[in-house]
């Protein structure tokens, strides 16, 4: 039953107007509805939102939950969801269009590539909301806070675009306090170790993924940097 209802995700997707994906890492394309080959870099704006407004990027963004309570609250600017799994991103895209959020899109890729798909600078802002925190040090530079990452980020986004991160894993936060720390190219904003002890410092805060909910429910501390790189 499981295989099933991921395999009528995945048809699904194929028609929705707001996804965008791409099959092979090693020729890099994205195709869209009806699997038309677009090419969208530097071109978002004009090709798919039809307006000039800064775009950001949720990068690993699972069910979209974000992407669709930022574009929500936002309307004046656009969103695109980012990850690797489409019958993830299926929920976010579908919640979008059954709502008539036209500022949300989503993209299907890994993120190591994605430089092909956006032009210098065409990115204002990236969130990255409680991804995997590869725990094992040999896996340090598949951090998405890694030095790694942020070369790729740099390649796309505008200067003194902000960088976001939300997450409940200790380490994992004071891993990118550290890699912030070691760039000088990199600023520190606002840091805070446990944003619901008090006041949200930022509105956008209040939006929570289905992953946020459940170590909420466990009782974890959720943990957000803010930053530019």
């Amino acid at each position: 039953m499981a295989r099933k209802n991921k395999l009528r995700k995945f048809a699904e997707i194929l028609a929705f107007p707001n996804v965008y994906e791409c099959y092979d890492v090693k020729q890099p394309s994205l195709t869209g509805a009806g699997m038309q080959t677009v090419d969208l870099k530097g071109r978002w704006n004009e090709a798919h939102f039809r307006n000039d407004h800064p775009i950001t990027l949720e990068l690993a963004c699972g069910g979209g939950e974000y992407t669709v309570g930022l574009a929500r609250q936002f309307p004046e600017r656009n969103f695109i969801g980012v990850d690797i799994k489409g019958n993830r991103l299926w929920k976010g895209a579908k919640d979008a269009l059954e709502q008539g959020i036209t500022n949300a899109a989503f993209l299907r890729t890994r993120i190591e590539i994605i430089d092909h798909f956006f032009g210098p600078g065409e990115v204002d802002e990236i969130w990255i909301t409680f991804p995997d925190p590869f725990p094992r040090a040999s896996k340090e530079n598949r951090r998405l806070t890694s030095p790694y990452f942020h070369e790729k980020f740099r390649q796309v986004l505008r200067p003194g675009g902000l960088v976001h991160l939300k997450h409940d894993d200790p380490d994992f936060y004071r891993f990118t306090l550290d890699s912030i720390a070691a760039d000088p190219r990199c600023k520190l904003i606002y840091t805070n170790a446990d944003i619901y002890s008090g006041e949200l410092p930022y509105p956008e805060l209040a939006i929570q993924t289905l992953y946020e909910s459940f170590h909420l429910a466990e009782g974890k501390k959720i943990r957000y940097v803010r930053y530019t790189i």
